[in-house]
């Protein structure tokens, strides 16, 4: 157990500190108030306050952890052991920068909550961060310095112990577009036809044919080669289907056709599957889209679902969740960038949201992810080879602090075929590292 002082344990402070030591360092923590309880006692402690009582391990706050109005914090950077960190303590502190008010700052989104920039489809830019402007968006931060933290408390205190946690793999799948040309219906296939006649697309105008002539497999159709891959670590596996209404970007096969909510059916046999609530729903008129969409995916597998990931991304604080958490759903894992790999939240443990227009810890789990295959191809535009280099290094970096590593594919990127060709055998060698890791 630690002891953890401070003189107003305020919401901030226990949450951030229960994320430290029982989250991720899997440890009992106890909280006090009272400055003789905590000198006398004689458990591993910290003093989290702004005044040091004698050896004791201490920390001088930020004052952004006491901060209640969402406002623009004032953070100065503080190098430590050659990295540049922030939310600078004092001369009498243990460590130079404050580890819980920047965990604190860096989870819950701070950032994102008072700056107004965002990219032309609603999306907070990377390059914004303070991650980014650090060059610290490939650091699970938040993990680092729990353990930084472990290490110098067991140095102070001998008795302090911790559980190493174990590195785990989830493999997730958006499913934007089940087929590229089947199921569509009579007037999108022929306004397709259509498009691909004027442009003088011949190829695409061929395959169409082929494909509906049941000559050819849809290009999309990758739902068994995805199958073989996923052999024996199907409970690693997470499957998000895209059920909105058709719009300029949610443009999925319709909800009740047949073929697509048998391949639906199928896949909840295997694997985990929740919703991916549309682009339609994050507009300001779509509040009710994200309980309608999920009650359609419950409908076609008859049973609650209670995991999501925003279609394109879309994440506004704290909009989004609450509409979420209104509609039953207790797991999100859109916590990343579109445009970068890495660590949005600096962190890659799992942990719950926590609101700040309320000061107040939610029941909403966040599990970040940390690589996409869009980002690799279209942002990044990386061969295969140096894709998976890319992908091997992040994974490295969360298996050192025993995170948990979350991918985002789709089923048309693993088809090898066109812009994703050579793309398949880094999905391939992606999920052997990851189970093999894991499994270990």
């Amino acid at each position: 157990m630690i002891l953890f002082y401070s003189d107003e344990v305020n919401p901030r402070i226990e949450y951030i500190a229960k994320l430290i030591f029982a989250n991720i360092l899997q440890t009992e923590i106890a909280f006090t108030q009272n400055s003789a309880e905590f000198r006398k006692s004689e458990i591993p402690k910290i003093n989290y306050s702004h005044e040091k009582f004698g050896d004791e391990f201490y920390i001088k706050p930020h004052k952004l952890i006491f901060q209640n109005a969402l406002i623009k914090p004032t953070i100065n950077s503080v190098w430590y052991e050659g990295e540049k960190y922030f939310c600078e303590t004092s001369k009498d502190s243990d460590l130079p920068f404050d580890p819980f008010a920047a965990s604190f700052y860096l989870v819950t989104r701070h950032e994102e909550y008072v700056d107004k920039n965002r990219d032309k489809l609603g999306r907070y830019p990377y390059q914004n961060s303070i991650l980014s402007k650090y060059n610290l968006l490939q650091k699970p931060v938040v993990n680092i310095w729990a353990k930084l933290l472990a290490k110098l408390l067991k140095e102070k205190y001998p008795e302090f112990n911790y559980i190493e946690s174990k590195f785990k793999f989830i493999s997730t799948i958006d499913i934007d577009n089940a087929y590229a040309y089947q199921n569509k219906g009579f007037f999108r296939t022929t306004a397709a036809w259509a498009k691909s006649l004027i442009k003088g697309n011949r190829q695409d105008t061929l395959k169409r044919k082929r494909v509906l002539a049941g000559k050819e497999s849809d290009p999309y159709d990758t739902y068994d080669y995805l199958d073989s891959v996923f052999a024996g670590n199907e409970d690693k596996v997470k499957f998000f289907f895209l059920l909105g209404d058709y719009g300029k970007y949610d443009k999925n096969i319709a909800h009740t056709n047949k073929e697509y909510r048998e391949l639906i059916k199928r896949t909840a046999e295997k694997y985990d599957v929740g919703i991916h609530p549309s682009f339609g729903s994050s507009k300001k008129k779509g509040k009710k889209k994200v309980k309608l969409e999920k009650q359609r995916l419950e409908e076609i597998i008859g049973k609650s679902i209670s995991k999501s990931r925003q279609h394109y991304l879309r994440l506004k604080f704290p909009k989004t969740y609450t509409r979420l958490i209104k509609a039953g759903i207790e797991e999100d894992y859109t916590l990343g960038y579109s445009a970068k790999p890495g660590f949005r939240g600096g962190i890659c443990t799992p942990y719950c949201f926590y609101d700040l227009k309320h000061e107040s810890v939610t029941n909403l789990k966040i599990i970040p992810f940390n690589i996409m295959d869009g980002t690799l191809r279209y942002y990044l535009q990386l061969s295969p080879e140096r894709a998976f280099e890319e992908i091997k290094k992040i994974m490295q970096e969360v298996k050192n602090v025993g995170g948990t590593f979350v991918s985002v594919w789709h089923n048309e990127t693993v088809n090898d075929l066109g812009t994703w060709e050579g793309f398949r055998d880094v999905f391939e060698q992606m999920n052997k590292l990851g189970f093999e890791w894991a499994n270990k």
